[in-house]
């Protein structure tokens, strides 16, 4: 459910068309500004906070792309979907590339209105989101650390900035190298316990016979050795966030003390005879799969269940193959500075080399990777004989636009019909195309229904 109902500025000069997307947009749940005029429309801009701006394109001899022009300068960050008729596509596509989010052309369908304006919304929303942690983020840490354009980072980074604003326990999965300490510090920074401490622990690290003095403390006395008391981790972290790193290694009986600590938001100091009460913020975080651990019995479930509240998965280095040239770039300049050398890029073929590793040790791989091509180079260029020195790499050249596009085409429709069990009306719907659209995708990638109906 929507928080606020956005505000919508409509600005067409057919006032039955006015009327007509009014009424849609209302009973979408939206407030909705209808306008005839751009003069009228850049007043209203100026004086209201608008989220969305539907703009025809040709407005009694105005130029709709001049007036989003304009409505931008006002307010950058406000989505543009402009209204065209058949003939005026081409200028709607140059509308896009001017900066309007979409375009709808006319007539068009009610749902798909609503559809687009939701996506819309919903894009900026996530932008927004995620401009705000990153801000937060470069407060602390600096806005480096988090780095990446792909869809599936900025996904990330939205799950944390709404995990944020809870003081529910988080769980974060991901392969080791992926940057889980760095989501769980964000998240911290992020939080209302951002003035506390974040305490962190590596619960493979720790020996099991120290675990439980190294998490509880322990009283003067309560083993060889214990010449004074001693605050355990869980305590440090009193009114902060306490990150459980690896937390799939902490030993069975380790399991059972932390699930009462939690439960009960309090425990015994090894020795001691007092309990102590202790208020944080779990982050737990794990390179396994918890649910498959628990299926071997080597996790407890009702542990699981404890720290399992908000999960958040992160994506591998090879899920987001589109940020490895912005990490690359970033590390190359990092580490060039610190090594006192100026170095100013990588060649195409490191580059591609670069891409086509399936870096299965992630963004830590790929620093490491970096460095050692630094250290190595006697130019002022990264080229490809440095970089995975040790991999027998065929790195594949980048393919064409159309076989790119050809191969998302032909992956796509097999995972619709897999997902529909080959029912075209379906898949049609799902996709967004006519039933004649899909058909002959069908037949172009000669595709058999029948193998999906089988499964």
């Amino acid at each position: 459910m929507r928080e606020r109902k956005e505000k919508i500025l409509v600005v067409d000069d057919d006032r039955n068309i006015l009327q007509v997307i009014r009424m849609r947009l209302v009973s979408g749940g939206y407030y909705v500004t209808p306008v005839t005029g751009a003069e009228e429309a850049l007043k209203l801009a100026e004086k209201e906070p608008f989220d969305l701006a539907l703009i025809d394109l040709k407005l009694n001899g105005q130029d709709g792309i001049q007036l989003m022009e304009s409505i931008r300068h006002i307010n950058p960050h406000m989505p543009v979907i402009i209204l065209t008729a058949h003939g005026t596509i081409k200028s709607a596509v140059h509308a896009m590339k001017k900066g309007a989010y979409s375009y709808l052309t006319k007539p068009f369908d009610g749902h798909e209105l609503l559809q687009q304006i939701n996506n819309c919304l919903e894009k900026n929303r996530l932008s927004k989101e995620v401009k705000r942690l990153r801000e937060l983020v470069e407060q602390t840490y600096g806005f480096d650390k988090i780095i990446g354009n792909s869809d599936k980072i900025k996904r990330v980074l939205a799950q944390v900035a709404q995990a944020a604003a809870t003081d529910s326990n988080v769980y974060i999965e991901g392969e080791s190298g992926t940057g889980k300490e760095l989501i769980a510090k964000s998240l911290h920074v992020a939080s209302n316990r951002k003035d506390g401490p974040f305490i962190a622990v590596n619960c493979s690290a720790i020996p099991e016979t120290l675990m439980e003095s190294e998490m509880f403390g322990y009283e003067k006395g309560a083993f060889t050795g214990a010449d004074r008391n001693k605050k355990g981790l869980f305590i440090q972290a009193d009114l902060g966030t306490f990150f459980l790193d690896e937390i799939s290694e902490m030993h069975s009986s380790m399991q059972v003390k932390m699930l009462r600590a939690l439960e009960e938001k309090e425990f015994y100091p090894v020795g001691g005879r007092q309990t102590v009460k202790v208020d944080c913020r779990i982050i737990a975080a794990s390179n396994k799969n918890l649910e498959q651990e628990i299926e071997k019995g080597n996790f407890r479930e009702d542990l699981f269940y404890r720290i399992h509240v908000i999960p958040i998965k992160l994506p591998t280095l090879s899920e987001r193959k589109e940020d490895i040239p912005i990490l690359a770039r970033y590390f190359l300049q990092k580490i060039s500075r610190e090594m006192g050398k100026e170095i100013e890029e990588f060649s195409t073929d490191a580059m591609q080399k670069l891409i086509s590793y399936p870096w299965p040790g992630n963004i830590r791989e790929l620093e490491n990777t970096i460095e050692c091509a630094v250290a190595m180079t006697k130019r002022n260029i990264i080229t490809e004989d440095l970089i995975l020195q040790t991999q027998n790499i065929n790195a594949e050249g980048l393919k064409s636009f159309k076989y790119a596009k050809e191969n998302f085409e032909k992956n796509y429709l097999i995972q619709l019909f897999e997902l529909t069990r080959g029912n075209v009306s379906n898949a049609a719907k799902l996709a967004g195309k006519y039933r004649a659209d899909i058909y002959e995708l069908i037949k172009k990638y000669n595709l058999k229904l029948t193998d999906f109906r089988k499964k």
